[in-house]
């Protein structure tokens, strides 16, 4: 029989030697994902894709720059936060070709501007500076037979243009409930190219939504500047009426939306019945995000007892209050104050439920009304001095959109 010591001794060896691997094999893989991450093109230009976890030191060890971390931070930290870098982005080191020396980096904070470091006579220098894009204009149209996200994407739309014309129409328009076969859309937008590649949509420039026998249009338009010199633009209609308006018609944005058209009853019952107090659930796959419908104030944020799970309570005003019911998950709590838009809660199927779906009530005056025939007035009409200018802006996109 062999020395049990001895055996100890084997097994401790064989122990260190499997941990040994796996940090080995673990270094490896580190090594590899770097190498993966980074692209050097035959200029000397260094290309870092951003993975998640990576720091600004990171992405400057990968890139092989010799420059302080702490001194790039320095000089760009009155511009741009660089801590702020996002995983899935990346950033462009240049090198002379000369000697070597690092120069330069850019960094696209989002799609309308880039953070430009330079050295200038052993100094760095940053600033944030607009993408200067090539502009065309493209038309797109099409009619309704599944979805509308799907007959867009039948004419090659591309998906982020498809979402952005979803968003023009948000208050206008219930992209989950409210669409029919047969419904119309052509729109006038941007396409952005840099160095002659496509690169992303820009504006939606002007739009027409034939939605259910009725005709919705929406065209953009720069009113003017605010105080801090940001502009002043919004989406309007023919007279100048703002499409923006006290509620959004939906309340699970248009990309979450899976289902097209509906045929049959566009709103249902409360599970307590016997109120026939008016609903629309809106099917959705659980997490689905939910957003404030308006401006208001939380006055509910827990489980209800009355079966409608984890619900969400929003009082707009005087008049008005939306309830948001079957959530997985609630992220407001009693007393926060929220804006249209921001998400609350997501989807989930708690309480009395069949299945994930959101189910949501406005409530008027404390009456639960149906929220599809709910038409709000618009908050942001154009001054009566910019009318004038307006009309005569949209003329030519109006003959585009109708011939």
């Amino acid at each position: 029989m062999k020395n049990p010591k001895y055996l100890v001794f084997i097994l401790i060896l064989a122990i260190m030697a499997f941990f040994a691997g796996k940090v080995l094999l673990f270094a490896n893989s580190e090594e590899s994902a770097r190498q993966a991450a980074v692209k050097v093109s035959p200029d000397n230009e260094v290309v870092v894709n951003i993975e998640s976890g990576m720091t600004f030191s990171d992405i400057t060890e990968a890139a092989g720059v010799s420059s302080s971390t702490q001194e790039l931070l320095a000089a760009t930290k009155d511009v741009y936060d660089l801590a702020r870098i996002k995983a899935g982005k990346s950033i462009l080191f240049y090198f002379d070709k000369q000697t070597g020396d690092f120069h330069k980096m850019i960094y696209q904070t989002n799609s309308e501007t880039e953070l430009i470091l330079n050295k200038v006579s052993d100094i760095w220098q940053a600033e944030l500076k607009t993408i200067d894009y090539e502009v065309r204009i493209k038309i797109a149209s099409g009619t309704i037979t599944s979805s509308f996200y799907q007959s867009a994407l039948d004419q090659h739309i591309d998906e982020r243009a498809i979402i952005e014309l979803a968003d023009v129409f948000a208050w206008t328009v219930d992209f989950g409930m409210g669409i029919r076969e047969g419904d119309t859309y052509k729109f006038i937008y941007e396409e952005r190219y840099r160095d002659g590649e496509y690169v992303i949509p820009g504006k939606i420039l002007a739009a027409v939504f034939n939605n259910d026998g009725q005709e919705k249009e929406g065209y953009y338009f720069k009113e003017g500047v605010d105080a801090d010199g940001s502009e002043i633009d919004g989406y309007y209609n023919f007279t100048g009426e703002s499409l923006q308006k006290m509620f959004l018609k939906n309340p699970v944005n248009f990309r979450y939306i899976s289902s097209g058209f509906t045929t049959g009853r566009r709103y249902v019952e409360a599970f307590n019945v016997a109120t026939g107090h008016r609903a629309i659930d809106y099917a959705a796959a659980i997490g689905t995000p939910i957003r404030a419908i308006g401006d208001g104030v939380v006055t509910n944020a827990g489980w209800s007892r009355a079966g409608y799970g984890n619900l969400t309570s929003i009082r707009h005003n005087s008049t008005y209050s939306s309830n948001y019911a079957h959530q997985s998950k609630i992220y407001v709590k009693v007393g926060t104050k929220v804006k249209q838009g921001d998400v609350i809660g997501a989807v989930g199927s708690t309480g009395f439920s069949t299945g994930p779906h959101l189910h949501f009530e406005i409530v008027q005056n404390g009456t639960k009304i149906n929220p599809l025939t709910l038409d709000m007035p618009s908050e942001k009409n154009l001054s009566k001095d910019k009318i004038a200018e307006f009309l005569e802006s949209i003329k030519d996109w109006q003959k585009q959109l109708h011939e």
